[in-house]
């Protein structure tokens, strides 16, 4: 390993499945990447070394990839081994109540910004550029710093908001979008021969996420406090539709 390579930061990824394999990919240039996983799966990517929990929260930034649920317990694990001057960030689907854990669970003086990229393995495969994240910040000012390394580095569109503007629109964004998802491919097989570019691309956006953790349709149909209002209004309009469809049938 060269000397340059030592005097990089050190970033720790907690949590190394299919996103934090997709962090350590495009954060590689910049960081020595340190992963945890309770069950880790190989092959290892290149440049990045397996390590302890502990070791991982040492790190200068320490970013948690885990499930919703897993939140809580993360941060309790790691608080007693972060460093003074750490950067702590999330990158989960929900936001409101992952702010609470990590404003009230984290040691008073770690910096810590709430993330959601708008994209995942499927939707980056062609890279980074041009896709959107969500920043919230909780703890400290390095917001700005992450911000400014996302675009200038990566090329990512930077959205600045609070965690309750980020899951009031995400109830809508990925809320139905997930549902439709799982609707259809409870439906299939679907047809594949006579199809219409507008079903085509129905179902470009279902391949996106057939393959996502059940923990992360969970998080978001469940854990945004937002969801269940606008899963109550989609099922109300398509109640409402049904019923108009059914009277102009009766009617013919």
């Amino acid at each position: 390993m060269s000397q340059h390579s030592f005097e990089m930061p050190s970033l720790g990824i907690i949590g190394f499945g299919a996103f934090g394999r997709l962090i350590a990919s495009h954060l590689a240039p910049w960081f020595q990447i340190r992963a945890y996983d309770p069950v880790p799966r190989s092959p290892l990517p290149e440049n990045v070394s397996l390590v302890d929990l502990e070791d991982a929260a040492r790190s200068s930034i320490v970013v948690l990839a885990v499930p919703m649920m897993a939140l809580q317990d993360t941060v309790e694990r790691i608080g007693p081994h972060l460093r003074p001057d750490a950067l702590v960030l999330d990158v989960g689907s929900v936001k409101v109540q992952a702010a609470e854990i990590l404003r009230k669970g984290l040691p008073v003086g770690i910096d810590v910004v709430a993330t959601h990229p708008l994209f995942g393995p499927q939707s980056a495969k062609n890279g980074l550029r041009g896709l959107k994240i969500a920043i919230n910040p909780i703890h400290g000012s390095r917001h700005a710093e992450v911000a400014y390394f996302l675009r200038r580095k990566l090329g990512l569109q930077v959205i600045l908001c609070t965690p309750e503007e980020h899951d009031r629109e995400l109830a809508m964004v990925q809320g139905i979008t997930h549902l439709i998802a799982k609707v259809l491919t409870r439906m299939e097989p679907l047809p594949s021969r006579m199809t219409t570019r507008s079903f085509e691309r129905i179902m470009e956006a279902v391949d996106m996420v057939r393959d996502d953790a059940p923990e992360v349709f969970h998080a978001i149909e469940v854990s945004n406090p937002y969801a269940n209002g606008v899963r109550d209004r989609f099922f109300d309009v398509a109640r409402s539709l049904d019923k108009e469809l059914r009277a102009l049938g009766s009617k013919g």
